[in-house]
């Protein structure tokens, strides 16, 4: 028997530097470091929460973020329940990139796969890069949850929480109304059993 109800993988990508390793230790330890050194490889941390009378454990993985590593972080979208990309507000060019990352994500992902963009470093606002529009106009172009986007800060503890819970809820959600689909089928088969039954 399990100690959760749910488990769902999670992975961070983005560009080198965006911050996904300070959005995993803000959410997962509470911590923050200025100075990291960049995440060679992959790796993953656990945190379990309690939403709406449920335990959900979330497995988080952070990737590495060089362009010559992406093939190591290929493999290990698949079985993610979500994927969240990552740019830094301050970094046109890591703005730009989410177009290649959601490609590369489309490639390896199951259907019902969630992918979230969160937009890291909102603190710095005197070097902010990146405009809503362009924002807006990425969600729309790759079909992405608009309402589970947010600007984020790790630096800060942003809406680093509410992104999170945002994502479980949806996950929860999600796994709600397969198995509802599942129990309908179940039922058409049996009902379908019947009738060859009686027949």
């Amino acid at each position: 028997m399990h100690d959760y109800d749910f488990l769902f993988k999670t992975i961070l990508i983005g560009n080198s530097g965006v911050g996904k390793t300070s959005i995993i230790n803000r959410y997962v330890d509470e911590t923050y470091t200025k100075n990291y050194i960049s995440t060679i490889g992959v790796d993953f941390k656990i945190k379990t929460i309690v939403r709406h009378g449920k335990t959900v454990k979330l497995q988080i993985w952070d990737t590495a973020g060089q362009e010559r590593f992406r093939t190591i972080t290929s493999s290990y979208y698949r079985g993610a329940h979500c994927i969240i990309v990552v740019f830094d507000v301050t970094e046109e060019e890591s703005f730009s990139d989410v177009a290649s990352w959601i490609a590369e994500v489309e490639k390896h992902k199951v259907n019902d796969t969630l992918i979230v963009l969160l937009g890291n470093k909102i603190d710095d606002k005197e070097n902010i890069a990146v405009k809503d529009g362009d924002v807006m106009k990425m969600i729309e172009m790759h079909r992405l949850d608009k309402s589970l986007f947010k600007y984020i800060s790790a630096k800060e503890n942003t809406d680093i929480m509410a992104v999170f819970e945002s994502i479980v809820d949806k996950l929860i959600e999600r796994h709600k109304m397969d198995d509802a689909e599942n129990e309908n089928e179940f039922a058409d088969i049996k009902i379908q059993e019947r009738k060859r039954r009686c027949c």
